[in-house]
C-alpha cells in the first residue's frame, strides 16, 4: 500500500492521458514516443526515465507497433496488468472509431478524395513533427556517449539503405553495450521461450468462428500482429502482400487511401487495420481485424515485463537497454527520412515541412494538433490548384 501511495498519479490520471493522446496524438510513432517522454518524463514526472528506457527497448525488441507497445508498458510500470490493459485501450480505441467512421464514410459516398488533399498537407507537416520528436529523443538518450552515437548513427543508416527495421540488429546493439560496459557473468533465462505462442489462445478462439471471412482476417492480422517488428509503419508492406496481392481483399487504390487514413488520424499508425477491416467485412470485420493485431503486441509486452522489471536495474541490463535504446532512436531518426521520400514530393510540402521544424523550434508550447489542422487546411487548398 505504500508504494501504492508514492506513486505520483492514480490509474485514471494515466488513462486519460492515453485517452487524450490516441485523440489528438498525431504523427506517427515517432512522435507519440515522443510525446510520452516529453509528457510523462520529462514535465509530469509519472516516469522515470530508466523505465522509460525499458520500455522503448521492450517495444523495439517484441513484435508489434512500437508506440501502443510502449504505451501499455508505461500503463504497466505502477499498475501491472491493469495499467497495461486499461492505458493500452485508452490508447487505441480513439483512433478505432475514427478510422470506423472513416471507413463507413469511405464505403457510402464511393471513396475519399478530399482525403488525398488533406494528406498533402498533413503528410508533410509531420514529418517536420517527428524531426523534432527524433531530435528531442536523441538529445536525452543518446547525449555525448560516443560508443552510443556509433550505434545510433550505424542504425540510422541501416535504416534509410534497408527501410527496414530488423530485430537481430536491436539484439546486437545492447549485447555489444552489455560485454564492454558490464562483461555478464554465465547468465541465461529461458523465461521468454513460451513467448512465441502467446498468440495461440487469439488464433484458437479465431479458428472456432462460423463466418470463414472473418476466421481468414483473425488469422492474417493476428499474423502480422505477431511477426511483424518495428513502427507501425513496419506492417504496411506486411499488409499489403497479404491484403491486395495474396487475398485480393482491397485493390491498389483502396489500400492507398487505407494508409493515408493512418497517417491522417492521430494515435497509433497500425489502427489503419481497422479501417481495412471494415472496408473488407463491415464493423465486425474492422473489430477482428484490430483484436488480432493488438492482442499479440498487448501479451508480447505484458509478459516479458515482470523480467524486465525485475532484472531492469542491474548493470548487465541496464548496459543492454542502453544499446538497444540507442538502436531504437537510431531507427526512428532513419525512419523520418524513409518516410519523408514519401511526404515530400514537391516545393510546397518541402516548405509546409520546414515552417513545421522553425514553428515547433521557436514555439515550445505549440500543440501538434494545431500544426495538423493548419496543414490539412493548407492541403485542402493547395492540392487541387497544383493537381489541375
Amino acid at each position: 500500500m505504500n508504494a501504492i501511495a508514492e506513486i505520483p498519479y492514480t490509474l485514471w490520471q494515466m488513462a486519460l492521458y492515453m485517452l487524450r493522446l490516441g485523440t489528438l496524438g498525431f504523427g506517427g510513432p515517432v512522435a507519440l514516443v515522443g510525446y510520452m517522454h516529453r509528457d510523462l518524463v520529462e514535465e509530469r514526472k509519472w516516469i522515470s526515465d530508466a523505465d522509460y528506457k525499458e520500455g522503448l527497448a521492450l517495444a523495439q525488441l517484441a513484435p508489434g507497433p512500437l508506440a501502443a507497445q510502449l504505451g501499455i508498458y508505461l500503463g504497466y510500470v505502477h499498475y501491472r496488468i491493469w495499467g497495461a490493459t486499461i492505458a493500452g485501450l485508452a490508447f487505441v480505441l480513439p483512433s478505432f472509431f475514427m478510422v470506423v467512421a472513416l471507413g463507413w464514410a469511405y464505403m457510402h459516398f464511393g471513396g475519399i478524395s478530399w482525403m488525398q488533399a488533406v494528406f498533402y498537407g498533413v503528410g508533410a507537416a509531420v514529418i517536420g513533427i517527428i524531426v523534432m520528436s527524433a531530435k528531442k529523443l536523441t538529445q536525452k538518450s543518446i547525449g555525448k556517449d560516443k560508443l552510443l552515437w556509433a550505434i545510433y548513427l550505424l542504425q540510422v543508416v541501416i535504416t534509410v539503405v534497408t527501410e527496414s527495421e530488423e530485430v537481430l540488429v536491436f539484439i546486437g546493439a545492447g549485447l555489444l553495450v552489455w560485454f564492454l560496459r558490464a562483461p555478464p557473468k554465465w547468465q541465461r533465462n529461458g523465461s521468454m521461450n513460451g513467448l512465441a505462442l502467446a498468440q495461440l489462445p487469439l488464433v484458437s478462439a479465431l479458428a472456432t468462428l462460423d463466418v470463414p471471412l472473418l476466421v481468414q482476417i483473425g488469422l492474417f492480422f493476428a499474423k502480422a500482429g505477431t511477426f511483424v517488428f518495428g513502427s507501425g509503419l513496419a506492417i504496411v508492406p506486411f499488409l499489403y502482400g497479404g491484403i491486395v496481392t495474396e487475398h485480393h481483399w482491397l485493390n491498389e487504390k483502396q489500400f492507398v487511401d487505407a494508409v493515408a487514413v493512418a497517417m491522417i488520424t492521430p494515435g497509433p499508425v497500425v489502427i489503419t487495420v481497422g479501417f481495412i477491416g471494415y472496408l473488407v467485412a463491415g464493423l465486425s470485420g474492422a473489430i477482428v481485424a484490430a483484436l488480432a493485431t493488438f492482442i499479440p503486441c498487448y501479451l508480447f509486452t505484458i509478459l516479458p515485463a515482470p523480467y524486465f522489471k525485475k532484472y531492469g536495474k542491474l548493470p548487465g541490463v541496464i548496459a543492454f537497454v542502453d544499446g538497444i535504446t540507442a538502436a531504437a532512436i537510431g531507427a526512428i531518426t532513419g525512419s523520418v527520412i524513409v518516410i519523408a521520400k514519401r511526404s515530400i514530393i514537391d516545393l510546397p510540402t518541402a516548405l509546409i515541412a520546414v515552417i513545421t521544424i522553425a514553428l515547433l523550434w521557436r514555439f515550445k508550447k505549440l500543440q501538434e494538433p494545431v500544426v495538423i489542422v493548419i496543414a490539412a487546411l493548407t492541403g485542402l487548398v493547395l492540392y487541387p490548384i497544383l493537381k489541375q
